[in-house]
C-alpha cells in the first residue's frame, strides 16, 4: 500500500459566525492523534472527553467501569475506521457537557512525500471559550461581552478577562504553532523508538 496523506475540512457546527479549519494529515493516524490535532489546530485546550461518529459507530476514550461505549481512538487509524464503515464524512462531538460538534469531510487524498506530520492549511472564525455553555451558550456569550445593557455583561467580562474577542479572527500562527509543536513532538518520540 502506497503511503498517504487526507485532507479534512472541519466545521464547527451551530456557531455563527462560521468556525473552520483545513488539515492535512496521515491516513494512517490514530484517531487518539487525530483528537489531538483537532485540539490544536480549533484552539481547543484539550480538557474534555471526545468521540468520533462515524455512522453509528463511536471510537473515543473506553470507560472501564461500564465495560461498554466506544471502541478505543488510541487502537483504531483514520483509515481504518473509514474502510470499516464507508464514510466520507463523520462527527468529532467534544466536551460531552457543552456538546460542541464538528463535521469532518474528506476532501482528497494525496500521496505522502517522506514523513508527513499533521499539518495546519486554512483556519476561519475563532473557537469558541471552553466552559462557555456550548452553542447556546457561546451565543450568549458574545452578546453579553459586546452589550454594556446585557444583564450579564459584568459577569462575563470578569470571567473573559476583557472585552476583546473577535469571533471572525483565527490567529493562525499560533493554530499552526500548535499543530506544528504536536509534528514535532510525535517526531522526538519516533526517533527516541529506534
Amino acid at each position: 500500500m502506497v503511503a498517504s496523506v487526507v485532507r479534512l475540512k472541519i466545521t464547527l457546527d451551530h456557531v455563527e459566525p462560521i468556525v473552520m479549519r483545513r488539515v492535512v494529515v496521515p491516513f494512517t493516524i490514530r484517531l487518539s492523534r487525530l483528537h489531538e490535532v483537532l485540539q490544536a489546530a480549533m484552539g481547543w485546550t484539550n480538557s474534555h472527553l471526545y468521540e468520533f461518529r462515524m455512522r453509528d459507530v463511536g471510537f473515543g476514550l473506553p470507560d472501564e467501569e461500564w465495560g461498554d461505549g466506544p471502541i478505543d481512538a488510541r487502537r483504531v487509524s483514520l483509515l481504518s475506521a473509514v474502510q470499516d464503515t464507508g464514510a466520507k464524512s463523520f462527527k468529532y462531538l467534544y466536551d460531552f457537557g457543552d456538546g460542541w460538534e464538528h463535521s469532518i469531510k474528506i476532501e482528497r487524498t494525496f500521496p505522502a512525500v517522506g514523513t508527513e506530520g499533521p499539518m495546519l492549511l486554512e483556519a476561519t472564525g475563532h473557537c469558541p471559550p471552553e466552559d462557555v455553555g456550548g452553542p447556546w451558550g457561546y451565543q450568549e456569550f458574545r452578546e453579553a461581552l459586546t452589550d454594556p445593557a446585557h444583564e450579564r455583561h459584568a459577569e462575563i467580562l470578569e470571567w473573559w478577562g476583557g472585552s476583546d474577542y473577535d469571533p471572525t479572527a483565527a490567529d493562525f500562527s499560533q493554530l499552526n504553532k500548535a499543530v506544528d509543536d504536536l509534528a514535532a513532538k510525535w517526531a522526538r518520540k519516533a526517533r527516541r523508538k529506534t
